[in-house]
Parts: structure tokens; C-alpha cells; sequence
């Protein structure tokens, strides 16, 4: 019966617990951009499979990415911080239940030559706070946002690596070409170099040709040694990303450089429904932050109601250790404390302030990172409109410049034109060459732009 006095009270309050919640009602923000990304009627918001290994089509780039997802840092640190969280929420989520401790003591004292002796043992609880107004509750549901917010974040760590690596393997193809094609100029141009050398011997060219023969074969050799040096840039950034060394089979084929596609066209639909976004990790993340503020400011205002804590205790205490667990030994002790806040010198008022910013701030938060979303997805959807045009109108221009270096070349070989002539188509086509290695990087790389704007994982 004496334990039932202790235990009936304590399970009562319990019940009452969490009975209020005074944390504000959360309502998502309004979108703060168009329904659709072009203008056009919104379609469902349903963009095809945005899985990477779909979007992703060659062997050694999909190799490369199972590399680094498995070593890469910021995804092992975006790891950790999620066990972190959850540790946090486990301890909030503690607090709502009694803790129950075991004690075993013993007490000896001597007063004017007498002394005494004291032994107990017992299951006790302290300072269990009775959630009346939803204090702890709202600390759970914080800590359960910040972890929820959390695993967003680690989403879009993962969503950028592939990005990032994908990104960082087509530099390394787009620099591989770029020295492919600078060897095999400086080839070229050493092979003309020695023709007219040949011809200045026979009387058929001018030194003056000779010395700008020379110079279009010095301009090559400057390039392939600084295109070896991107290329092991490239490299190493791609290494860096890998979080280790990858292996050869991993790295781009010299056979298929930045101009065989790696990635395939992601599916936009006419219409898009700007709606897509909130499936984007860095929005989801967002919006855990703006919930889990909006229960800060739960409990930000139950600290100004009383709050009750219990301290108890159910066991047996006698004089003597022979004792200790005989009939007549029981004992408990029930302690409510009542905790009413009467001046503080405005710090709970501090504290509620604090909090309904920290919500504002997150409301900000979240409609700039909407704001962002929208943006990338539609700048990279304008620059793919532009794309297929421009990589035409790029190979028209190289076969034109490759034309025109032919026709030069015969006419200077006939002695109806001069060799700057030659030399001018000369690095015309080796400009237009390059820029057409660049054009189709940045095609590729649109491609990845658009499935990470899209929220792909």
C-alpha cells in the first residue's frame, strides 16, 4: 500500500503531461517563385527517374562515383553529423520519462559518545519535471527537426559529390582531349616546320616563313606542356573528390573523351510545376529547420508557467545491515516541488524573442533556398535551349576553318598565296578546335547541372 501511495500520484501527473502544446501551428510558407519554370499550364510535378545510375551512362564515370560515395570525407562528416543528431533527439526524447536509479547507502555518526548507525536500499527518482505545457515536448520535437534536417543535409552532400565528381571526371576528359589535340598540332606544325626548312634550303621559302613556321611550333609545344599540367590538376582533383587514388580503369578513356556522351538528356517536360523543388534535399532540409523552430518557440513559452519536478524514493532502512530486509523496514519518500517564475530580469522574455526570430529566420531561409532552387533549375534549362544550336553552329565552324586551312595551304604550296595566310587558318582551326572541346564539357555538364537542380540522388 505504501508503494502504491508513491507510484499512483507520479503515474496520474504522468498522464497529465504534454496535455498543452503551446508552440505556433505551422503552415509551409508561401512559394515565393512562378508556378512554372517556362510560363507554360503546370504539369504534375514528375521529372522521370533522377536516379544518378539512370542519368549516368559510362562504365568508368559510374565506377568513379561508387568510389567516392563510399570514401569521400564530406559525406563521411555529413554521416557522423547525422548519428550526432540522432544522439540529440534520443536525449530530448529521455527527458519526457522518469529516470530510476538503485542506491545502496549507509549512514554512521557519533553524538555525545553514542553512536548511530543507518543502512538503505532503494529505487529512487529525481527531479522528474511533469510536462504540463509541452516544455520537453517541444525540446523533442526540436531536436527530432534538427536530426530530420540533418539527414536532408547528408541527401544533399550526396547529391553534390556525384555532381561535383561528375563534373570533375568530364575536366579530366575535356583536358585529356585539349592535350590530345595540342600533341597532335605541335605534330603537325613540327612536320610543316621541317618542309619549310626544307624549302628555305632550296631556295623556295624566305626565312621570314621559316621563323613563322617556328613560332606556330613553339605556341603548340607551350600548350601541350601546360595541358599536361591541367591534366594532372584535373586529376587530382578528381582524386581529392574520390577520397583515395582511383585506378586506371576508372579514369576516361583517351578513346572517348568529353564528346562521347557520359550522361543522358534529364526528362523536363513543357510546364514543369516549380512544385518539383520540394522534393530538392537543401528545401526539405530548410523546412525541418523552420519546424523544428517553430517548436523552440514552444517551449520557449512554457518556461513562463510553473513546472513541476518530482523527487522520490521506495525501499527499506534499519539500523543494522541483519536487518536491512526485514518486515517493518519499508520506507519511501514523495517530493513535489512547484517552480513558479516570478522575476528573472527578462530572460525567459529574452529567450521567446530569441526564438520567434530564429523562426523569421528560418521562414527568410527557406524562401531564399526556394528562390536559389528556382534559379538553377531555370538557368540551366535556358542554357539547354541554347545548346544543340550552339554545338551545330561550333562543328560548322571547324569544318569551315579546316576547309579553309586545305585550300590555304594548296595555295601557298603554289606559290599564290603567302604562309601567313597558311599560319592564320592554322590557328583559327586550333581555336575553333578547342572551343569545341569546351562547348561539349559545358553540354555535359548542363546535363548534371539540371539533375542536381531537379533534386536528383
Amino acid at each position: 500500500m505504501r508503494a502504491a501511495a508513491f507510484v499512483t500520484p507520479l503515474l496520474c501527473l504522468s498522464l497529465l503531461a504534454g496535455c498543452a502544446n503551446l508552440a505556433p501551428d505551422y503552415a509551409r510558407p508561401e512559394s515565393p517563385v512562378p508556378v512554372t519554370f517556362d510560363g507554360q499550364p503546370a504539369v504534375a510535378p514528375a521529372v522521370g527517374e533522377l536516379d544518378w545510375q539512370r542519368v549516368i551512362t559510362n562504365a568508368r564515370l559510374k565506377k568513379t562515383i561508387d568510389v567516392a560515395l563510399a570514401n569521400n570525407r564530406n559525406l563521411r562528416i555529413a554521416a557522423l553529423n547525422i548519428e550526432k543528431a540522432r544522439a540529440q533527439y534520443q536525449i530530448e526524447d529521455a527527458a519526457l520519462y522518469p529516470a530510476v536509479s538503485a542506491t545502496v547507502g549507509g549512514n554512521s555518526a557519533r553524538y555525545q559518545g553514542s553512536i548511530t548507525r543507518k543502512y538503505s536500499a532503494g529505487l529512487g527518482i529525481t527531479s522528474y519535471e511533469i510536462d504540463f505545457f509541452g516544455r520537453l515536448n517541444n525540446l523533442k520535437e526540436a531536436a527530432l527537426q534538427n536530426f530530420l534536417s540533418t539527414g536532408a543535409t547528408q541527401r544533399s552532400v550526396r547529391t553534390s559529390l556525384i555532381a561535383e565528381t561528375a563534373n570533375a571526371w568530364l575536366t579530366l576528359a575535356a583536358s585529356q582531349d585539349l592535350l590530345k589535340l595540342a600533341r597532335e598540332t605541335l605534330e603537325s606544325r613540327n612536320t610543316t616546320l621541317e618542309l619549310t626548312r626544307k624549302r628555305q634550303a632550296l631556295g623556295g621559302a624566305s626565312l621570314l616563313t621559316v621563323a613563322q613556321a617556328q613560332s606556330a611550333a613553339e605556341t603548340a609545344r607551350g600548350d601541350v606542356a601546360r595541358y599536361l599540367a591541367l591534366v594532372e590538376q584535373a586529376r587530382n582533383a578528381l582524386n581529392l573528390l574520390a577520397g583515395t587514388t582511383l585506378p586506371a580503369d576508372c579514369l576516361p578513356a583517351a578513346e572517348n573523351g568529353v564528346g562521347a556522351s557520359a550522361l543522358a538528356l534529364v526528362d523536363v517536360p513543357a510546364g514543369l510545376s516549380s512544385d518539383v523543388l520540394l522534393r530538392r534535399p537543401d528545401i526539405v532540409s530548410a523546412e525541418h529547420a523552420l519546424i523544428g523552430s517553430n517548436a523552440s518557440i514552444g517551449a520557449a513559452r512554457a518556461a513562463f508557467f510553473p513546472s513541476i519536478t518530482l523527487t522520490g524514493s521506495i525501499g527499506t532502512a534499519s539500523a543494522g545491515l541483519d536487518t536491512l530486509f526485514e518486515a517493518g523496514t519499508r520506507a519511501w519518500t514523495f517530493v513535489p516541488t512547484l517552480n513558479l517564475p516570478i522575476f528573472n530580469a527578462g530572460k525567459l522574455s529574452a529567450s521567446l524573442s530569441a526564438a520567434e526570430v530564429t523562426r523569421d529566420i528560418q521562414v527568410a531561409t527557406y524562401e531564399k533556398t526556394v528562390q536559389t532552387a528556382f534559379r538553377e533549375v531555370a538557368d540551366a534549362l535556358a542554357e539547354r535551349g541554347t545548346l544543340v544550336e550552339r554545338m551545330d553552329a561550333q562543328k560548322a565552324e571547324v569544318d569551315a576553318y579546316a576547309t579553309s586551312l586545305r585550300l590555304s595551304t594548296e595555295r601557298y604550296r603554289s606559290g599564290a598565296d603567302s604562309y601567313l595566310t597558311v599560319l592564320d587558318s592554322q590557328r583559327s582551326l586550333y581555336t575553333a578546335q578547342k572551343s569545341l572541346i569546351a562547348l561539349q564539357l559545358t553540354e555535359q555538364s548542363n546535363r548534371m547541372t539540371l539533375f542536381k537542380a531537379l533534386g536528383g540522388e
